[in-house]
């Protein structure tokens, strides 16, 4: 076993960061629907909702960071362009939505595959001994579980 100069396993933490990158592209394209929705709402509930998805996509954007400085930690490098984006991303693709509900569904829908991903990656950087990523992959689920309950409960939804 090679251990880097952070003590980990350098073929583990190939695998996280390669499961990072997927959760990278996964981010910006959340991260761009968020700002599509945030521009185009419309309706009775415009001001609350532009606002929320202001606050949403500057969140996502911050998180978009530390994603690809996690992996530049662990000796890889993060994607970077649309193309990389669009191939390895399994959010949804929110095009040209104005209305309140499809928007709100829409952030539901790409937290319930970014939550996917990094319980995935959580269970992989806990077997790499990796507490950076599992600490990391931890306040981000906190995080988006509860913005699910809240949208959901907006929908007069639950979980």
């Amino acid at each position: 076993m090679t251990l880097n100069s952070i003590g980990l396993d350098t073929q583990k933490t190939k695998a996280v960061a390669k499961d990072l990158n997927q959760l990278l592209a996964n981010f910006q394209l959340y991260y761009q629907n968020l700002r599509g929705i945030h521009w185009n709402i419309q309706g009775r509930a415009f001001f609350n909702l532009h606002e929320k998805f202001e606050e949403l996509y500057t969140d996502a954007n911050t998180k978009v960071d530390e994603i690809a400085e996690r992996i530049l930690t662990l000796g890889e490098t993060p994607l970077h362009t649309f193309e990389d984006y669009t191939k390895a991303a399994k959010v949804p693709v929110g095009k040209n939505i104005s209305i309140d509900e499809k928007a709100v569904n829409l952030i539901v829908d790409s937290l319930t595959e970014l939550l996917k991903i990094e319980r995935s990656i959580l269970e992989a950087a806990g077997d790499a001994n990796d507490e950076g990523t599992v600490a990391m992959m931890s306040d981000f689920i906190t995080e988006q579980e509860k913005t699910v309950w809240m949208m959901k409960a907006w929908l007069g939804e639950t979980v």
